[in-house]
């Protein structure tokens, strides 16, 4: 059998994370060479776009499966694309003025999101997402990634110094208007679709999820790692002390990312590593669609928990 190489290149010269990846066919992913060198760019970058690839939902769950077993959404009106032939794949479909519409200094916008991390509000962190554009917004619509470990040494060293050590309390609310911390400047809500609703009086029974700001990887680099989307306080500190903190890191955090802002190909898709990375999205005119499809790779940092030794619920493990 021919030895299958692929070409691995620099994400952007401007940022010290992420890679592009070429090369890579269903064929490729069989030769456990190739396997091993994608997940070590994977662990050594974060980030990985995969270019000119097999724009099918075998060749992302093919993909998908390079990294590790898939995590089934557990939420039944999320809609998936087949259960049968694609485990693990939902649809994201944003159609024309159906989904969340939130104003940003002005401008209406639907399928954006603040930035976060995957599973903040569960216990357990899934290793990543792989994601795929099915219907691209001609304009806006970018899915934005800043690394923790570049957050990390950017911080004020003062207030670097007062929230390591510190865990942040996270729970499971979605709605934009709830949002308390990080929210950026000139934010309105517009409207709020009813199931959110719904799903945040459910969600109020269950236990909230601690995290560590900061953690330290295996290779010693200590990584930012706070949601501003879904945080609401400081464990230890529910105070005004404590808030005041959450906020000015929250704050820190908008104001140092260096992100990358991914243009959408229907021929890309895009891993990250969930328990480094933060993620975005730019949002798009409610007039546009925008759909993408998602896979999850199950795994777990061992850093969370619920407080009070409680117990999660299938609802808490749903991807956003």
């Amino acid at each position: 059998m021919p030895i299958m190489t692929i070409q691995v290149l620099p994400l952007d010269d401007a940022i010290s994370f992420g890679a592009r990846i070429r090369g890579v066919s269903r064929g490729a992913l069989l030769d456990e060479a190739v396997r091993r060198q994608i997940n070590d760019v994977f662990e050594d970058r974060g980030l990985i776009v995969f270019e000119d690839v097999e724009p099918t939902g075998e060749m992302h769950v093919a993909l998908s499966n390079v990294f590790g077993p898939l995590k089934e959404h557990p939420v039944p009106n999320i809609s998936r694309v087949d259960a049968d032939t694609m485990p693990g794949v939902i649809d994201m479909y944003y159609k024309p003025n159906e989904g969340k519409i939130v104003e940003i200094n002005g401008q209406r916008l639907t399928a954006w999101s603040p930035w976060h991390f995957d599973h903040c509000y569960n216990n357990e962190l899934n290793r990543a997402g792989v994601l795929r554009a099915i219907i691209i917004a001609p304009e806006g619509g970018l899915t934005c990634f800043c690394d923790g470990l570049d957050l990390y040494q950017a911080f004020s060293p003062e207030l670097r110094a007062r929230i390591e050590g510190q865990n942040i309390i996270y729970t499971l609310n979605l709605l934009y208007e709830h949002m308390r911390f990080g929210l950026p400047q000139g934010f309105r809500n517009v409207y709020t679709p009813p199931y959110l609703y719904d799903l945040l009086e459910r969600s109020k029974a269950l236990p909230r999820a601690v995290h560590p700001a900061v953690w330290t990887r295996k290779d010693g680099r200590k990584v930012m790692h706070v949601s501003p989307w879904m945080s609401v306080g400081i464990e230890g500190h529910e105070d005004g002390e404590g808030e005041a903190l959450l906020q000015a890191v929250c704050e820190e955090i908008n104001a140092k990312i260096q992100s990358y802002c991914h243009h959408w190909k229907l021929t890309e898709m895009v891993i990250w590593d969930n328990w480094r990375m933060l993620h975005s999205v730019s949002g798009c005119d409610p007039q546009f669609p925008r759909r993408m499809h998602r896979t999850t790779i199950k795994g777990d940092y061992g850093l969370g928990y619920f407080e009070k030794n409680g117990v999660g619920d299938k609802v808490l493990e749903m991807t956003v």
